[in-house]
């Protein structure tokens, strides 16, 4: 079974009180994870596993919104990873 890593409290904000990290902090973070070679060729592997498939015209709804949250997953990283360059 696979063993889950809590989510350390102090990264989430907590009603009034300030954020722990802006969003900028969190794309730093992705950018960095993303870019070393092994982070480019993961960040690689997952857009073609997402953006370059193609389903048949039998897919069912819940597959396609299923894959289509994937995409936007995905996407969502691959915006963190360019803020987090940029803001360099």
């Amino acid at each position: 079974m696979t063993k889950h890593l809590p989510v350390p409290p102090h990264l989430f904000s907590r009603g009034d009180e300030a954020p722990a990290m802006t969003q900028q902090d969190i794309d730093r973070l992705f950018a960095r994870c993303f870019s070393s070679d092994d982070g480019k060729k993961v960040l690689a592997h997952l857009q073609v596993m997402t953006f370059a498939r193609a389903h048949g015209p039998d897919i069912s709804d819940t597959h396609l919104r299923y894959a289509e949250g994937q995409r936007a997953l995905v996407a969502s990283v691959m915006r963190m990873v360019d803020r987090g360059r940029s803001s360099r």
